[in-house]
C-alpha cells in the first residue's frame, strides 16, 4: 500500500494569490497564541546559519582583540575617542559616522528592491538571537510536538526542570550579550572581571542589566512581536518592492487545489494541484504565517518554508520550488528583470556614497584644530598695535608624538604672537593661547578674517586650518 503522507487536521487555509506588490495581509487569528516552531533543514537554513554564525563571531570575538596595547575596538564616551583597530576617530569626524549610516540605509534599500526582506530574515539581530532561543528550547524542552504538550500539562517536576534549564540558558546568552555589548564601550577585561567579582560600579552594573533584560525579553518573549509591532521595516518594505522583487512566494498556479493524497497519485487526475496541504510551512514559520494567503507584513524572509516545503516535495518527487523567491511578474508568467532603473539607481548612489566615504577617510586630517576667540574685542599691546585673543585647540590624532608648527595662512599686515612649535603625544589634546597683533597702522575693515594653520613639521603636507575673526577700531 502507497505510503500516506500525514497530515494535521485543519481547516485549508484561503486560496489567496501571492502577489508579492499587493498590500500586505495582516496576521488572522490573535496575536497572543505562543508559536511552536518545527525543526527542520535544508539550503537556506545552513546559509542562516553560517551568516549568523560568522556575525556571532564578529560580535562576540572582536571585542577581545587587542590592538597596540589597546582593546581594538572601543568607543571610549569618557574620553570622546573611538578606536577602531588602528584608527582613532574624534567627535569632529562624527560626519564619517553619518555618512556611514546613510550607506547603510542605502543597501537596505537596494538589497530590499531585489530580494525582499533578507536582512531580516539572515543578518538582523532580533531574529539571530530569536533563532538561539529557540534552539535553547528545542535542546531543553523537546520537539514542536513536545513543546506543546508540555505547554498544555500541569505544573511538575518534570515541567520545572525543563523550564529552569530553558531559562538558565537564555540568562546565560542574554548576560554575555549584554558584556559584550557594554565591553566595546567601556574596556571588555576589566569589566568582566569586575562583573564575576561582584565589584562592577552602578553606572556600568546599570547598563549590562539593561542589556541583558532587553535581550532577554525580546528574544525570549516578545520574538515576533518585534517584528510585527515594533520594526517599523515591516511597514513601509511593500512600498519598496515592485514587479521584479524576489520575494518569498507561493505558487498559486501550481500549487492549488490543495489537499493530502497519497505518494502515487498524480495530482491532475485527482483534481489537486502540488501543495498537499501538509501544513508544514506554516509550523516552521516563527512568526506563524501561512505563506499561502499571499505576502504579509509579518513575513520576515527567513525562507524557513522554502526549505520545509523543498523536503516535502522532494519526498512526493515533486519538482522543488511550490514556495520559492519569485516576483509577480515571473508568477504571472513572464521574466523578472533583475537589473531595472531603481535597482541601479540605488547601487549607484552606494557606490559613489562608499567610494566618497573611502575618500574622506584616506584625506581625513590626523591632526585637528580649532579656533575659540576671547570675549573681549581688541586691546593695545605694549608696542601701539591692536591684538586680538585667541585659544587654539589641537588634537594629535595619530597613534605617535608629533611635532607642529602653527602660522597664518596669506598673515599678511598680522603677526602671531606666543607658542608656535608644539610637540604632542599619541591622541594628546592642548590648548594653547596665543594671540595676533595688526602690523599696519589702519586697518582695512573693522573685522577681517585669519586662517590659522597647524602643520606637521616633519610632513608639511600633514596639516589642518581653521578661521576666526580679527576685530580693529576704524578710527586709527
Amino acid at each position: 500500500m502507497s505510503e500516506q503522507i500525514p497530515v494535521r487536521t485543519v481547516e485549508a487555509s484561503p486560496t489567496i494569490k501571492n502577489v508579492p506588490g499587493r498590500p500586505m495581509k495582516a496576521k488572522a487569528g490573535s496575536t497572543d497564541k505562543q508559536i511552536h516552531t518545527r525543526s527542520f533543514t535544508g539550503l537556506f537554513r545552513r546559509l542562516r546559519i553560517s551568516g549568523a554564525g560568522f556575525l556571532f563571531l564578529l560580535f562576540f570575538g572582536t571585542v577581545w582583540l587587542n590592538w597596540g596595547g589597546r582593546q581594538a575596538v572601543l568607543w571610549d564616551l569618557a574620553e570622546s575617542k573611538f578606536h577602531i583597530f588602528g584608527a582613532t576617530f574624534w567627535p569632529q569626524d562624527f560626519i564619517l559616522l553619518s555618512a556611514l549610516l546613510i550607506i547603510a540605509a542605502f543597501g537596505l534599500f537596494a538589497i530590499t528592491v531585489f530580494a525582499g526582506r533578507v536582512w531580516c530574515g539572515y543578518t538582523c539581530p532580533q531574529s539571530s538571537w530569536t533563532w538561539i532561543f529557540m534552539w535553547c528550547e528545542k535542546v531543553t524542552e523537546g520537539e514542536r510536538n513536545q513543546r506543546i504538550k508540555l505547554q498544555a500539562a500541569p505544573w511538575g517536576l518534570n515541567k520545572l526542570a525543563r523550564r529552569a534549564a530553558k531559562h538558565t540558558l537564555w540568562l546565560a546568552i542574554s548576560v554575555m550579550t549584554g558584556l559584550t555589548f557594554v565591553g566595546y564601550f567601556t574596556p571588555i577585561r576589566p569589566l568582566a572581571e569586575e562583573l564575576f567579582t561582584l565589584q562592577i560600579g552602578g553606572v556600568s552594573l546599570f547598563w549590562v542589566l539593561f542589556f541583558t533584560a532587553a535581550t532577554y525579553i525580546n528574544a525570549g518573549w516578545l520574538r515576533e512581536a518585534v517584528c510585527m509591532h515594533m520594526c517599523p521595516y515591516a511597514r513601509f518594505q511593500s512600498v519598496m518592492f515592485d514587479k521584479d522583487t524576489l520575494a518569498i512566494s507561493y505558487d498559486a498556479a501550481r500549487g492549488e487545489n490543495r489537499g493530502p493524497r497519497k505518494r502515487d497519485v498524480k495530482p491532475a487526475e485527482a483534481g489537486l494541484g502540488d501543495c498537499i496541504d501538509c501544513q508544514l510551512c506554516v509550523q516552521v514559520c516563527p512568526t506563524g504565517i501561512d505563506i499561502r494567503d499571499g505576502l504579509q507584513m509579518e513575513c520576515i524572509g527567513c525562507a524557513a518554508c522554502i526549505d520545509a516545503c523543498d523536503s516535502i516535495m522532494d519526498k512526493m518527487n515533486y519538482p522543488r520550488g511550490l514556495i520559492r523567491y519569485s516576483s509577480e511578474r515571473e508568477l504571472q508568467g513572464g521574466k523578472t528583470h533583475l537589473l531595472r532603473p531603481r535597482l541601479i539607481g540605488y547601487v549607484a548612489v552606494l557606490l559613489v556614497m562608499i567610494g566618497a566615504l573611502a575618500l574622506a577617510l584616506v584625506e581625513r586630517p590626523m591632526v585637528s584644530l580649532d579656533v575659540t576667540k576671547d570675549r573681549g574685542l581688541f586691546r593695545e599691546n605694549g608696542q601701539g598695535q591692536i591684538e586680538n585673543i585667541y585659544t587654539l585647540k589641537v588634537i594629535n590624532k595619530t597613534q605617535q608624538r608629533q611635532d607642529y608648527t602653527l602660522s597664518l595662512v596669506d598673515g599678511e599686515g598680522f603677526q602671531l604672537q606666543g607658542k608656535t612649535e608644539l610637540s604632542l603625544a599619541p591622541g594628546e589634546i592642548v590648548d594653547v593661547p596665543v594671540s595676533v597683533a595688526m602690523t599696519t597702522e589702519r586697518p582695512a575693515s573693522s573685522s577681517q578674517t585669519l586662517s590659522f594653520k597647524i602643520a606637521d613639521s616633519d610632513e608639511p603636507q600633514i596639516y589642518s586650518v581653521a578661521k576666526s575673526r580679527f576685530v580693529a577700531p576704524m578710527n586709527r
